[in-house]
């Protein structure tokens, strides 16, 4: 059973920043797609930033050039390094892991930026 847990939500002011981490347990084996999504009050979930077992990175065009995403292989890690937050940019932020077929799901952390 994988499970997925996330830290590093908050509030902070706009032009600022924030790292989000998500640590997973479980059978991670072979190829895998690690990323980030969110969902804001009355909208739909979405893409954030992914990132593959192989290290290959894709970004929604809104956080192309202020988010970073990373992982850590043998520690079944990924982070979002978000720089220059907008109060668009508010939301919960969900980890998510792809493998063999299946998507999980963390718990979601509340990111919040202010004006």
């Amino acid at each position: 059973q994988v499970q997925l847990v996330e830290s590093g939500g908050g509030l902070v002011q706009a032009g600022g920043s924030l790292r989000l981490s998500c640590a997973a347990s479980g059978s991670i084996f072979g190829f895998n797609v690690m990323g980030w999504y969110r969902q804001a009050p009355g909208k739909q979930r979405e893409l954030v930033a992914t990132i593959t077992s192989g290290g290959t990175t894709n970004y929604v065009d809104s956080v192309k050039g202020r988010f970073t995403i990373s992982r850590d292989n043998p520690k079944n890690t990924v982070c979002l390094q978000m720089n220059s937050l907008k109060p668009e940019d508010t939301a919960v932020y969900y980890c998510n892991l792809y493998i063999g077929l299946r998507q999980y799901w963390g718990q979601g952390t509340q990111v919040t930026v202010s004006s």
